[in-house]
C-alpha cells in the first residue's frame, strides 16, 4: 500500500467539552449529481452552494471536456452556471480519484459525438469498474480498452439504446446512479436490475431517484423486485436550479468530536428533510451514545464522553466506517463492524488500512469478511498514514482528540472533498485544545 508525501501534522488534543456551529462546504455526492443533471438538462441552470474541491473540480472539467458550459458565478459561496450543448467526443477525462467522476460521466459521454477516453490516478486503475462497462456495452455502447477498469474508452454515438439492463452493483451503488443519472436521455430510457449481491450505501441511489423527479423524470425503483430493479422513461430533463446541502459525510468526524468530548456541533441547513441519509446517520449516532435533535434547519448532536461499542451494520453508510472505527478504538465495549467488504475497492483498501494503522498505535481490531471487529485497548500516539484517502485523515485526528502525539501523515489529502479540514477542525477543537 502507498503513502502520501510524508508531511505530517500534529492533531490537536481536546481537553474539554466542543461547542460550535460547524459551517461545512457543500456535499460532494449532491454537487456531482446536480452537475451532471443539469448538463443533460433543456435549459441552463445554477448550482449554488456547490462543494469546490478536487473531486466536484474534475467533474466540472469532465463535462466542460464534453462541451457543457460551467462557469463560476460566486466564489464566496460556490455558484455554478451551467449551460448544456450538444456534447462532443475527441477529448480526454482524468478522473484522478473521483468515484462520481469515473462512474457518473461514462454513461454521459455515451451521448457524444466521438470517442472519448477516460483515465485517473495509478489507484484509481485498482477501482472497481467492470460491471458499469458491461452494462454500456448491453445499452449498445462500444468500450473499448478497459477489460476491467480504467483506462478505457467510449465511443460515443450521439445516441443509446438503453432497454433492459443488468448490473452487478454489489460492489459499488455509483454503478446504479451513474447509469440512473444519462438514462432519460437513452432511446427507450432504462430498466436496470441488480444481478449481484444487496446493493451498499442505498441511501446514494434514492439520492439519485429524488434529484431526478426533480427534474421532472420519470425515476422508480420496483418494490416487487425488492427494491433491485431501478426504471427510468425516456424524457427531457427540465431545467431546475438547486442549492446544496452541507455535506452529511463530513460532518461525520465533528460529530465524533461531540460523542467524544461530551460536546455539542450544530448543523445549519442538514434538516430532517435532507436529500442525504438524515435518519441513518442518526441512529447511528444514537446508537454510539450521542443525543440527535433534528429539526427542518438544522442538524444537533450531543455528546456524553462516553463512546458504546456494539454489532453495527454500515452497508448502507460505508463512508462513515473510518469514522465509526475511530470511535470504537475508544469505545469502553468492542464493536464489531459489518456489511462493508465492498470498502477494500475504494481510495485504498480502507479495511486493511485502518487495521493497519491502528494496530500500530496499540488498537486490538481484527479484518473479518465483512467488516472489522474492534476491542478496547490501550492507544499510544504516533504517525498514522493516510493512503491518499481523505477518510484515513479524518480518522487519525478523531483519535488525536483523545491520543496525545497523534501526527497524521498528508492530511491536506481532505481536500478532495473537504477543503479546509485543518482550518475547520482547529476552530472547532478551539479552547478545548491542550
Amino acid at each position: 500500500m502507498t503513502t502520501g508525501d510524508e508531511t505530517w501534522w500534529p492533531a490537536p488534543v481536546a481537553t474539554t467539552p466542543v461547542d460550535a456551529d460547524v459551517v461545512l462546504p457543500g456535499s460532494k455526492s449532491m454537487t456531482n449529481r446536480a452537475l451532471v443533471l443539469c448538463s443533460l438538462a433543456d435549459g441552463p441552470s445554477l448550482v449554488r452552494g456547490a462543494l469546490a474541491a478536487r473531486d466536484t473540480q474534475l467533474m466540472v472539467e469532465a463535462l466542460r471536456a464534453l462541451g457543457v458550459g460551467i462557469d463560476p458565478v460566486d466564489d464566496d459561496a460556490p455558484t455554478w452556471s451551467v449551460r448544456p450543448a450538444p456534447m462532443h467526443g475527441d477529448v480526454s477525462v482524468h478522473c484522478g480519484l473521483a468515484g462520481t467522476v469515473m462512474r457518473f460521466v461514462p454513461p454521459v459521454a455515451a451521448l457524444a459525438r466521438g470517442p472519448v477516453r477516460f483515465d485517473g490516478d495509478a489507484a484509481a486503475r485498482r477501482r472497481p469498474m467492470a460491471p458499469l462497462l458491461h452494462a454500456l456495452r448491453a445499452c449498445g455502447v462500444q468500450v473499448t480498452d478497459g477489460a476491467s477498469g480504467l483506462p478505457f474508452t467510449v465511443g460515443g454515438t450521439g445516441s443509446v439504446s438503453g432497454g433492459s439492463v443488468s448490473v452487478d452493483a454489489s460492489k459499488s451503488s455509483q454503478f446504479v446512479s451513474g447509469l440512473l443519472l444519462a438514462a432519460a436521455r437513452y432511446d427507450q430510457g432504462l430498466t436496470l436490475r441488480n444481478t449481484g449481491r444487496v446493493v451498499p450505501n442505498r441511501p446514494h441511489i434514492d439520492m439519485t431517484l429524488r434529484m431526478l423527479g426533480e427534474h421532472r423524470v420519470t425515476a422508480v425503483s420496483d418494490p416487487d423486485a425488492g427494491n433491485e430493479t431501478w426504471r427510468v422513461d425516456p424524457s427531457g430533463v427540465a431545467a431546475r436550479d438547486w442549492s446544496i446541502e452541507p455535506d452529511l459525510s463530513n460532518a461525520t468526524p465533528f460529530i465524533a468530536a461531540a460523542l467524544l468530548t461530551q460536546g455539542t456541533v450544530r448543523f445549519e441547513g442538514l434538516g430532517r428533510h435532507s436529500v442525504q441519509a438524515i435518519d441513518p446517520v442518526a441512529a447511528l449516532v444514537e446508537s454510539l451514545g450521542g443525543v440527535v435533535e433534528l429539526t427542518d434547519e438544522a442538524l444537533t448532536v450531543r455528546g456524553r464522553g462516553v463512546v458504546s461499542g456494539g454489532e453495527l451494520d454500515l452497508r448502507d453508510l460505508g463512508e462513515l466506517t473510518p469514522t465509526v472505527t475511530a470511535l470504537a478504538l475508544l469505545a469502553d465495549t468492542p464493536t464489531r463492524i459489518r456489511g462493508v467488504d465492498y470498502l477494500r475497492g475504494h481510495e485504498t483498501d480502507r479495511l486493511t488500512a485502518l487495521a493497519t494503522e491502528a494496530t500500530r498505535c496499540g488498537g486490538d481490531v481484527t479484518i473479518t469478511d465483512d467488516g472489522l471487529l474492534i476491542r478496547p485497548a490501550p492507544l499510544t500516539g504516533g504517525r498514522w498514514h493516510t493512503y491518499h484517502d481523505h477518510r484515513m485523515a479524518t480518522a487519525g485526528a478523531i483519535l488525536g482528540l483523545r491520543v496525545p502525539g497523534m501526527t497524521i501523515e498528508n492530511v491536506s489529502t481532505t481536500g478532495k472533498t473537504l477543503p479546509g479540514f485543518v482550518e475547520l477542525w482547529h476552530r472547532l477543537v478551539g479552547s478545548a485544545a491542550a
